[in-house]
C-alpha cells in the first residue's frame, strides 16, 4: 500500500512537471516569434532552452533580448528549483539513499531451514515459547509486521523475518511447503485472516491462541487444527479453586508443543509470592517457568511488567515443563 502510494506521488509529479514544461515552450516560441527570432521557433529549440533553464543550467546560446523574454527567463530558473530538488531529489534520490544506508529487514529464511515452526506474532507469551525452543535446539522462524519490533528482536538474536501476514508470499518466503507447523498468535480477527491464509496454500498443521474463547469455533471453520484459549482455561482453574482450595496436584496443563505447556496457578492465601512484584518473586530462577500472563482486574493480560504486585486474588499464565510447572505449583500453594 505505501509503495503504491509512493509511485502514484511520483506519476502525479512527473504529469504536472510535464505539464510545466510544456506551458514554457509554448510561452518560449510565442516570445521567439514575438522578437522575429524565427529560427529558434519551434519544439526542438524550445525543449532544447527550457530544459537547460529550469535545471539552472542556462548555456546561453539561446537568449531572449525583450523584457518579457528576460522576466520569463527568471521566472523558469526560479520555478526551477522546486522542481529538481522537490521532485528529483525528495521523490527519487532520498528514497533510494535512505533505502541504501538504512539496514534491511530480513523477509526470507534460509533455503536450508525445514522442520522447523512458523510463529506468527510476538508477545510474552511467545518469548516464553522462544527460549524452550532454542535450548531444545527445534528451528523455528518468527514472523513481525512491525519495522521497530524486527529490529530490536534481531539484537536479541532471534530467528525474525518482516511481513504481511496476510500475504500468500510472507509463508513462502518461511517455506511453508518445509515447516512442521505454524502457531498463530494475533488477535482474534487477524488469527483468522491468517488461518485463511495459511490453510488456502497448504494442509498443514496450524495451532491458533485465541483471545475470546467464543471465537474458537470461528477459528476451526477458518481452518485452525487446534485452538487454544488461555481465558477459558483461567475459568477451569478458578473454578477448582473454588471446589478444592487445598489441590496441590497439577491439573489443566495444556501441552502445545512436546514437552512444553501451558497452564494456570491461582496463588493461594499463604503463598509466599503474595505481596511481591513479578522481579521480585524470581519465579523462573526459582521454578525454570515463565509467567507470560496476569489475571489483572477481572481481565488477562498478558502485558506482565516487573513491578506488578502478586496478589491473593491473583491468578497466574504460565509455561514450562511439566517438572517446572510442578515446581511453580508448589511456589503459589506453599505457606510461608
Amino acid at each position: 500500500m505505501q509503495r503504491r502510494l509512493w509511485y502514484r506521488t511520483i506519476l502525479r509529479s512527473f504529469l504536472l512537471t510535464f505539464f510545466v514544461v510544456l506551458v514554457y515552450l509554448l510561452i518560449f516560441i510565442n516570445i521567439m516569434e514575438y522578437e522575429q527570432q524565427y529560427d529558434h521557433a519551434n519544439f526542438v529549440d524550445g525543449t532544447y532552452w527550457v530544459m537547460a533553464t529550469i535545471t539552472t543550467v542556462g548555456y546561453g546560446d539561446i537568449v531572449f533580448t525583450s523584457a518579457a523574454g528576460k522576466f520569463f527567463s527568471i521566472l523558469v530558473q526560479l520555478s526551477g528549483i522546486p522542481v529538481v530538488f522537490g521532485l528529483l531529489f525528495n521523490l527519487l534520490l532520498s528514497p533510494l539513499l535512505e533505502r541504501n544506508i538504512r539496514p534491511s529487514m530480513p523477509v526470507k529464511s534460509p533455503r536450508k531451514l525445514s522442520e522447523h515452526i512458523i510463529i506468527c506474532g510476538y508477545n510474552n507469551l511467545v518469548e516464553t515459547l522462544l527460549e524452550e525452543l532454542s535450548e531444545n535446539n527445534v528451528p523455528y522462524v518468527l514472523i513481525e509486521e512491525e519495522e521497530e519490533k524486527v529490529k530490536d528482536l534481531l539484537k536479541r538474536n532471534i530467528n525474525v523475518v518482516q511481513g504481511n501476514l496476510s500475504d500468500e508470499t510472507t509463508f513462502r518466503n518461511v517455506h511453508i511447503e518445509k515447516a512442521s507447523f505454524v502457531l498463530v498468535n494475533r488477535s482474534d480477527e487477524v488469527n483468522a485472516n491468517i488461518i485463511l491464509t495459511v490453510r488456502s496454500m497448504s494442509d498443514i498443521k496450524i495451532i491458533a491462541i485465541a483471545e475470546d474463547k467464543a471465537n474458537k469455533k470461528y477459528m476451526k471453520y477458518a481452518g485452525a487444527t487446534s485452538v487454544i484459549s488461555p481465558k477459558e482455561l483461567f475459568g477451569r482453574f478458578i473454578a477448582r479453586k473454588a471446589a478444592d482450595p487445598f489441590l496441590r496436584r497439577l491439573t489443566g496443563a495444556t501441552e502445545f508443543l512436546e514437552g512444553i505447556a501451558i497452564a494456570e496457578f491461582p496463588v493461594y492465601p499463604k503463598s509466599p509470592l503474595n505481596g511481591k512484584t513479578i522481579k521480585e518473586a524470581a519465579i523462573r530462577e526459582k521454578t525454570g517457568s515463565n509467567v507470560v500472563g496476569v489475571w489483572k482486574s477481572g481481565a488477562l493480560s498478558f502485558d506482565v511488567e516487573p513491578g506488578d504486585v502478586i496478589r491473593e486474588s491473583s491468578v497466574l499464565l504460565a509455561t514450562g515443563t511439566p517438572k517446572q510447572l510442578s515446581e511453580l505449583r508448589k511456589l503459589t500453594q506453599q505457606t510461608r
